[in-house]
């Protein structure tokens, strides 16, 4: 069964189309990329999946059902922007992902709060713009969930931490779980990523494992991306 499946989905915000007919399934134990320019439906497929958005048209099931608190419970987002509130220390987001997600594995939290040298007690607020990302993503990744959606987790860090990151990823990656992944450093992220899909302008351009991408267009995925959407 489908950990995400798109039926003829559409979205539009007022007169813009954001996502027109979209048709896809993932399947379980993936990493997949989502990519595609600035405005091409990226963050909303995502929201949609979240259940943070409803579709104009079409269908979405997440997890075997409609987005809601059931598939929320399995489904663990980092988004784009900072969505955890500046006045809480580390322990406190700790503390608090403890108490409301069942499947939340402190231990996994606090290791990776010691790799990255994050300090416990430590406000949001007092951080650098990378190491709030690196909190965000430690409570994101943290979860057991069977779906983690990933709204661009290596932006705005370093060389060095978006090893560590990606690495991280793949640490909490099983074959129950899929990964997805939308960025625009896509030679960062291509070395793990299992199918890739290309979104222009809300429609579904390709959906295709990387191997085989690779095999029969005789190059990488960030040098087709490239070509496919050269300005």
């Amino acid at each position: 069964m489908p950990v995400l499946e798109c039926t003829n989905l559409s979205k539009s915000y007022g007169p813009k189309r954001a996502l027109e007919s979209v048709n896809l399934a993932l399947e379980p134990g993936r990493i997949v990329g989502l990519l595609g320019p600035n405005g091409s439906g990226k963050s909303t497929l995502i929201k949609l999946t979240c259940g943070l958005l409803t579709p104009t048209a079409g269908a979405i099931r997440v997890c075997g059902g409609a987005p809601g608190p059931a598939s929320c419970a399995q489904v663990s987002y980092l988004p784009e922007r900072m969505a955890v509130p500046g006045w809480m220390s580390v322990k406190e987001l700790l503390d608090f992902y403890q108490d409301f997600y069942a499947d939340f594995r402190r231990d996994a939290a606090e290791q990776m709060l010691a790799d990255l040298h994050l300090e416990p007690k430590q406000q949001i607020r007092q951080m650098s713009k990378g190491n709030r990302e690196k909190a965000q993503l430690i409570l994101t990744m943290s979860r057991a969930a069977k779906l983690y959606l990933l709204d661009e987790p290596i932006g705005g860090v370093d060389p060095a931490t978006r090893d560590y990151i990606l690495s991280t990823i793949i640490a909490n990656y099983n074959p129950e779980a899929t990964v997805v992944i939308s960025t625009h450093l896509i030679a960062d992220v291509e070395k793990i990523l299992d199918e890739v899909v290309f979104l222009r302008e809300g429609q579904l351009l390709l959906h295709q494992e990387v191997d085989a991408l690779r095999e029969e267009k005789g190059k990488s995925v960030d040098a087709l991306f490239r070509e496919v959407f050269r300005c």
